[in-house]
């Protein structure tokens, strides 16, 4: 196990002091005294350059990908429990700056979990029919039903992100959405929707060594944009959104995380261990109620063989 003294749980909330918080003079703080993704506190003010989007924990890669192998092992398990007790759905949503990895962060989380109450969902830019109604319309639609789980690929935070760096709406009124967000969120959870929401945070460096990769390799070349560089210049506003997005919309039912991301399989490490840790409170309550489906199913069971015997 990874947890230590150095390595404190997941369960454990991110957040120094007012006295101890890092300074204009601290340098970044890295991933060695928390855990290997910071899960944000109600009400807590970040600032990303304070957490290194480089860290590793002193880890080595293979034992990093075998750890997150055994903790995929876990979150079938745990899905498989929910999926049959019927009484939580799980909504992961990830945020991420263009080439921050959202996809491949995805398609790692489905290699762990059962694709029969598995969906994802891509969230662009609105379509006419989407853009007629209220922000929050065309995101609702894809939130789970008990027992099932939806990813997002982009969200509803897409409308105090790039509509607020681009200026789309009125300050007005995507400054009222963090608001909405926290009601929408808490309504979800309120119907025991678990919330998980991740910001792979990588680095202004590393964004461009990928953007230069994509253009080396010719699998990816679909990928290619030129407004993935229009963007980039944009980039310290897009920081400012998402620290503005995550500080006042990180609550206690749905929670932000920010996941070091510039290595690929730390990033993966680290949002398998937040799933497990997350979901692992509930194994004994799910376990009791798949049981009692269990026990009800045989008696009704056995009361059919009483009326129709084995021939």
């Amino acid at each position: 196990m990874f947890h230590s003294t150095k390595y404190p749980s997941f369960a454990q909330e991110v957040q120094r002091p007012r006295s101890e918080r890092p300074g204009k003079q601290r340098k970044a703080r890295t991933m060695t005294d928390v855990p290997h993704a910071a899960v944000i506190k109600s009400e807590q003010k970040i600032h990303l350059k304070d957490y290194n989007p480089d860290e590793r924990a002193g880890l080595a890669k293979e034992a990093g990908r075998a750890r997150a192998a055994e903790l995929g092992m876990e979150i079938a398990e745990l899905q498989e429990l929910m999926f049959a007790a019927s009484q939580h759905s799980l909504l992961i949503v990830f945020q991420a700056p263009d080439t921050g990895g959202k996809d491949g962060a995805i398609n790692r989380a489905l290699s762990y979990l059962h694709a029969q109450s598995c969906r994802t969902a891509s969230f662009k830019v609105p379509t006419e029919e989407e853009a007629a109604h209220d922000f929050l319309w065309r995101i609702h639609k894809h939130t789970p039903g008990k027992g099932g789980i939806s990813i997002f690929n982009r969200s509803h935070y897409e409308d105090v992100l790039v509509v607020r760096v681009h200026n789309y709406v009125p300050e007005e009124t995507w400054k009222k959405r963090y608001q909405q967000i926290n009601e929408f969120e808490a309504t979800l959870a309120s119907s025991n929707t678990i919330i998980l929401k991740f910001f792979l945070h990588i680095s202004f460096e590393e964004q461009k060594k990928r953007l230069l990769d994509r253009e080396k390799d010719p699998i990816k070349g679909w990928k290619l944009s030129p407004n993935d560089w229009r963007e980039r210049e944009f980039w310290g506003d897009y920081m400012k959104a998402y620290e503005a997005a995550i500080s006042k919309c990180s609550t206690p039912n749905a929670p932000w995380w920010i996941v070091p991301s510039n290595a690929k399989w730390f990033r993966d490490l680290a949002i398998a261990e937040a799933i497990a840790e997350t979901l692992r409170p509930f194994r004994a309550q799910w376990t009791a109620e798949v049981e009692r489906i269990g026990a009800e199913a045989v008696k009704e069971l056995q009361a059919f063989r009483v009326e129709h015997p084995l021939k």
